[in-house]
């Protein structure tokens, strides 16, 4: 059945994959080690590394909006995803040569604008050409060779930190050839399905075109929302990991943990969420990630540091995809690059706020206060779930 299931998944989703992965290989080279560069390096607070990271993620989540509706009204994804992905490309070498966090956080906004740039486009296409009784798994898929791809970029870190005696600024050059290689593959292996040629371009956000994105649509957009305020970004696992006393050549292999699990999980609950209720299988997403936050919060020790980043991996591959999905059951077909645009503004807002957060707890009360703040905001999640559940 799941053979059956793969080989109905059109070739392009596949390749769109295969571009996801090797674009995570070359951004989880720097990202795995970026943190550690700024901190032990640069000089940077755990509060900027926070401030970074939360403004970076949250400018892709904006930019989303402007890609996803420009998408809609040209009628036309894939030459958006190209643009996108050739920027991140082209940022790589800005960290290779940062002298300051300035620097740092120059090159994370233009590579984040590119990840912005091409993430709306990209899944209204993977929605475009997926039948809908397999989108679940077809965007699983994806997210699945995306997460292979950001677990073998922190694995041939530390090889490359091991060989190179910690030597990050050389790393971070060789990151920039699989970014280069993501964009080969997407100009000469996607083919864009014929969208509404023969209609009228109308403008996406005008008012009569909001309205058809309905009560359910708006739903998932608060929900994912929240789901970003519970969960920060991952710059503070690789964090915890250093405070955990790992070495630091070996720091990224927490990554490498977290997205093995992500990626072995994502296509079988994407599967999965094809035939199970959405907002149960996102109550056990959070109850998951609940429990990852606890263990992170309440021990040092490395077996709780890798239980910790294993929950987190499967809370990840749980909820994802499903959202994706979700953002797409709940819009119009010729709405849902705009509709994927606004669902990530939302949670770009929420990415910056509960980023710096997270950093303002972890350099005034302690890394365990982050995820403490981490497992709270799951739990009021989790409650508006469950009572929207009984009011069904």
């Amino acid at each position: 059945m799941a053979a059956s299931t793969l080989r109905k998944i059109p070739a392009s989703v596949w390749v769109l994959g295969f571009v996801s992965m090797l674009m995570d290989i070359s951004s989880e080279m720097i990202h795995s080690l970026l943190p550690l560069f700024m901190v032990g390096t640069l000089g940077a607070s755990a509060f900027a590394v926070g401030l970074i990271e939360g403004l970076a993620e949250s400018t892709a989540l904006i930019v989303k909006v402007f890609s996803g509706v420009l998408s809609d009204y040209l009628g036309k994804r894939k030459g958006l995803a190209i643009f996108g992905y050739a920027l991140g490309a082209l940022t790589k070498p800005i960290f290779a040569m940062a002298p300051t966090t300035g620097f740092i956080l120059a090159g994370r906004l233009l590579d984040r604008i590119g990840k912005g740039i091409r993430g709306a486009p990209r899944d209204a296409l993977v929605a475009d050409v997926a039948p809908p009784e397999i989108r679940g798994a077809a965007f699983g898929l994806r997210q699945a060779l995306d997460t292979i791809g950001a677990f073998l970029g922190p694995l041939l870190a530390v090889g490359l930190m091991l060989l190179w005696a910690d030597d990050f600024r050389s790393v971070f050059w060789v990151a920039v050839i699989p970014g280069m290689l993501a964009v080969a593959l997407l100009v000469a292996g996607v083919r864009e399905p014929d969208r509404r040629s023969a209609e009228k371009r109308a403008n996406p956000i005008r008012r009569d075109n909001l309205r058809r994105l309905g009560r359910g649509y708006w739903w998932v957009v608060a929900i994912g929302a929240v789901f970003t305020l519970a969960r920060f970004s991952e710059a503070f696992l690789v964090l915890k990991a250093q405070k955990s006393g790992i070495p630091v050549a070996l720091v990224p292999l927490v990554m490498v943990a977290m997205n093995i699990v992500y990626a072995a999980s994502a296509y079988p609950f994407g599967k999965l969420s094809d035939r199970m209720n959405h907002a149960t299988l996102l109550s056990l997403g959070l109850a998951v990630l609940i429990a990852a936050d606890l263990v992170l919060a309440l021990n040092d020790h490395w077996l709780a540091l890798g239980i910790g980043v294993a929950l987190w991996g499967i809370h990840m591959g749980m909820t994802q995809g499903l959202l994706a999905t979700m953002v797409a059951d709940t819009a119009p077909a010729d709405l849902r690059g705009t509709a994927y645009g606004f669902f990530n503004l939302v949670s770009g807002v929420a990415m910056l706020i509960a980023s710096a957060v997270a950093g303002l707890l972890w350099d005034r009360l302690g890394a365990s206060s982050t995820f403490l703040a981490g497992a709270g905001f799951s739990v009021v999640a989790l409650s508006g779930l469950l009572v929207k559940g009984r009011l069904k």
